[in-house]
């Protein structure tokens, strides 16, 4: 008999950010950006940070004091410098070079909540010849969710949850993935109007408070105001990845964060995490991290 589902990890991170948001709000105060330091070592560092900046916020410009990889776990935001704009959503990667002038906004929804890694400029191109690179600046300003990365996410969002993953190797990891990851990235994309990227990232946040509930695209474009094609077109555009891609790395990560996290059944964690057939969510799984789901617990206990 499967068990009463429990909260969900992913949801909790979203819940947690909203009630910051909803605190400032009741507060009267601006928005602003709390950082926790997690780890740090010699030329590097990783912080949670929470941010409940909204749409009544102007932005501004900050500059990046390091080279930066921030995973976005929670929330959605744009991420503007001087060489282009993205939308950053769960399960992607902000890159920054080091003094590179940025703003980020929330026209759109507020709050976000980050991973955020830097590396001093020496430290990094360290681990840029160790691994092969030759360009120590990133030429794109975003990873979408990718299968490439989903591990590295999951294991930061297993970090902010509770657990203690070895923040120095994720930290190199992170680095590496990013740099080579990024050269395969590099494309313009048509600008879409700022009516359609807001529908899309109310999506967004709606899939992150509950990535388990099952809805069809047709249900996700009525709700977005768009036909189910335009939808899909704009999730596309706006993410990187389709929403059935999107939904199911969201459910992977929720999975991989209940195996570090809970002795739970695995079958209980695939259902409690919007898989209807234990056969696929291990195949989907094993796709996904390289590993079982048990043979993912024991690495990460």
């Amino acid at each position: 008999m499967v068990s009463a589902r429990r909260p969900p990890v992913l949801g909790k991170i979203a819940a947690e950010l909203e009630r910051a948001v909803v605190r400032r709000r009741e507060a009267g105060s601006p928005g602003g950006t709390a950082g926790t330091r997690l780890a740090a070592g010699p030329g590097w560092s990783v912080y949670d940070v929470l941010c409940t900046y909204g749409p009544g916020d102007r932005p501004f410009e900050e500059r990046h004091g390091a080279v930066a990889i921030a995973v976005v776990i929670g929330g959605t935001f744009h991420y503007r410098t001087p060489s282009g704009h993205e939308v950053m959503t769960p399960g992607s990667l902000l890159l920054g070079d080091v003094g590179q002038p940025f703003e980020c906004g929330h026209e759109h929804g507020a709050g976000d909540r980050c991973v955020a890694f830097r590396y001093e400029p020496g430290f990094f191109e360290q681990i840029l010849g160790a691994a092969g690179g030759r360009d120590h600046h990133f030429r794109v300003l975003r990873l979408p969710p990718l299968r490439e990365t989903a591990p590295l996410v999951a294991r930061a969002v297993i970090g902010v949850a509770g657990g203690e993953p070895a923040w120095e190797e994720l930290a190199l990891e992170m680095a590496a993935a990013a740099v080579g990851l990024a050269i395969g990235h590099l494309g313009s994309r048509p600008r879409l109007p700022a009516r359609a990227i807001a529908r899309v990232t109310q999506s967004v946040r709606a899939i992150d408070r509950d990535p388990a509930a099952h809805v069809s695209l047709a249900r996700l474009a009525a709700d977005a105001g768009l036909s189910p094609y335009h939808y899909l077109r704009t999730f596309t555009l706006v993410t990187g990845v389709t929403p059935h891609q999107f939904i199911v790395r969201a459910r992977l990560r929720e999975a991989a964060a209940r195996l570090a996290r809970e002795n739970a059944r695995v079958i209980d964690v695939a259902f409690e995490s919007g898989f209807n057939d234990i056969s696929n969510f291990n195949r989907a799984f094993r796709s996904e991290f390289g590993v079982a789901p048990l043979a993912y617990r024991r690495r990460a206990g």
